[in-house]
């Protein structure tokens, strides 16, 4: 029980480091970037009162997916959508980070968090394809809010836009897709 315990609060412990990890995307009024952790709490609550737009998904599965999917950019660091990057060096990366951070639980914890962080990864089911598409449809919302937040640091364009976050919006979530897009057009072109 105390080596369980032991494992389970140095995990807990590591994850809060997650509150240092500063995003690209400033939180709804402008005043600050979002971390992390606040970005997995949004977007839990964001799977909690929008899991009517996912078809076919265990809200409670997505929400793990939600809690968990983060927790690499501890060591892995934030890679934010609109910045170049090396897709297989950021891969690298985050399966390390995944490796050391999920190792930190107990065996059967550690087991069942990694599968869901790797579903997520893949998305591939439907669950894991709503929970993608939640994240990346809370930051255009938080764009929108704060007055064009990350896509005046990037010169985001529409079709940047709905190349890299439209499409895997309008997978997991049509109708969030449709109700998002058209503002975020509308935004961009302005």
């Amino acid at each position: 029980m105390t080596d369980r315990l032991d494992a389970q609060m140095a995990f807990l412990m590591e994850a809060d480091r997650l509150k240092s990890i500063l995003r690209a995307t400033p939180i709804a009024d402008d005043s600050r970037r979002e971390n992390s952790a606040e970005h997995s709490w949004h977007l839990a609550l964001f799977a909690l009162v929008l899991g009517e737009h996912g078809a076919d998904v265990s809200i409670d599965r997505v929400i793990r997916m939600l809690l968990l999917h983060d927790l690499v950019e501890i060591d892995a660091g934030d890679v934010p959508i609109y910045g170049e990057k090396d897709e297989a060096a950021i891969a690298a990366r985050e399966q390390a980070a995944a490796k050391r951070i999920f190792g930190l639980l107990p065996a059967d914890q550690s087991a069942s968090f990694r599968a869901l962080w790797e579903e997520f990864e893949a998305n591939e089911t439907p669950d894991a394809q709503f929970a993608k598409s939640l994240d990346r449809f809370q930051p255009p919302n938080l764009n929108l809010a704060s007055g064009g937040g990350s896509w005046r640091d990037y010169d985001v364009s529409y079709e940047m836009f709905e190349a890299r976050v439209g499409q895997k919006i309008a997978r997991g979530a049509p109708g969030l897709w449709d109700w998002v897009g058209p503002k975020v057009r509308a935004y961009l072109k302005g």
